[in-house]
Formats: structure tokens, sequence, C-alpha cells
């Protein structure tokens, strides 16, 4: 419950050209907008948090809600009301059940190469459904570890935590979260675990950036060109 004090002070900052001004600057862009693209278009003396975090509360409970995604700020349908918006007939594409499961990994492991996706997985993944995930934009090349052959690592994107409705991958569900949902079902193999996923985006200790030459050699650069998008 907000105190009157904190209501009356939330209720002058989206009263300011400030707020109106951040309102319209996330709403106005195709793809959610970081904290630093909001603060260089708005005056030099705005608490730029404390704004967002009255437009996010103002939002709240509304049909359309303000969200953090990575740090990155967006306007989203609630989600109790997607099922208003859902065209008759439109179905959703559904991934396969080893995308889903490669995918899983992914979140849950990043940084991953697939030698360890198919170690995880006990068989071999196949490049279609790496390229399906890819294609999707919820997967990226992240680097190259630091071992022999230096495989490619695999991690998340931005577009799979606001797909999922995930603010950051620490957001992702935990064992006892799994258990509730009815996802982890049956008897569970003694010591099993979820592990923790990183949050951080950077590259570990153990990984090289990619570099133009990688990207040619992966297909996403022609030689002397640009990334394909």
């Amino acid at each position: 419950m907000i105190d009157e004090e904190t209501q009356e002070e939330i209720g002058q900052i989206l009263a300011s050209d400030a707020a109106r001004a951040a309102e319209a600057l996330i709403f106005a862009s195709a793809t959610p907008v970081s904290e630093g693209y909001i603060a260089e278009r708005l005056p030099a003396d705005t608490n730029v948090s404390a704004v967002l975090g009255a437009l996010r509360r103002f939002y709240a409970g509304r049909g359309v809600n303000l969200i953090c995604i990575d740090g990155h700020w967006a306007f989203r349908t609630a989600s109790d009301l997607s099922f208003a918006l859902r065209q008759e007939g439109q179905e959703a594409k559904k991934l396969s059940r080893a995308a889903l499961e490669v995918l899983s990994i992914i979140a849950y492991h990043q940084p991953v190469t697939r030698a360890e996706i198919e170690d995880i997985r006990g068989v071999q993944t196949s490049k279609g459904t790496l390229d399906v995930l890819l294609e999707a934009g919820w997967v990226k090349f992240r680097g190259r570890r630091r071992t022999p052959g230096r495989p490619v690592t695999f991690g998340t994107t931005r577009d799979f935590l606001d797909h999922f409705g995930l603010e950051e991958i620490r957001d992702l569900p935990g064992m006892e979260e799994l258990k509730a949902a009815g996802m982890l079902s049956g008897r569970i193999p003694a010591g099993m675990s979820v592990p923790m996923p990183r949050g951080e985006d950077d590259l570990s200790s153990e990984e090289d950036p990619i570099t133009q030459l990688d990207l040619e050699e992966l297909g996403l650069l022609t030689p002397g060109g640009e990334a394909d998008e």
C-alpha cells in the first residue's frame, strides 16, 4: 500500500514534462529502449529512475504495462489480456521438442557450446534446430571458448526475455517453481538440480569475442561486407 506522501510524489513526477517525454520516447520506439537512451533526451537534472518507476506504477494493473527487460523499457499488453488480442484462426508457431530442450539448456547453462548442449541432452543436436532458434532471435552467438578448436558459445537474447516476460535471465524459474507449475513431476532423480542462470551478458574469462573473420566463417558476414540482420 502506497502512503499519501509517496502517492503525491508519484503524481508530481507523472505531471512533469520529463515523464511525458519519457513516456513518448518508449511508446514511439519499436524496440525496448535503454535508460541511457531516455536520459540523453531529458533535462540533465532529471531523475530518470524515479520517472520510470512512477510510470511503471501508473501503468501497473492497466491494459498496457510498462516493463523493464534487461535494463530496457517497453510498453506491453497486460499478460492476462492476451486472449483478447488473439486473432481468430491465428496460431503461434510452436517449437519442436528438440528446439525447446536446446533453448532451455542455453538459457540455464549459457555460455554453452554445441558439444556441451549435446552432452547434456545425450543426443546430437542438428544445425537446423539451432538455426530455428537463431532465426527466431532468441539465441545468439556469444563468443569463442578458449579451448582447442575454439568452439562458438551460445546465449539468449533480449528478445528471448521479452517473449517470455522476463526482466532478466535470473528470473527463470528454479527447481521449486518448476515443481509448483507441474513441469517437474514423477520421480525426480536424486541430486538433480536446476542451475542458477548467469545474469551478466559480458564475455566470461573463458571466452574470446567473435571477430569479423568468425562471422564470415559462420556465414553471418560476407567477406568485406556487413552482418546479416
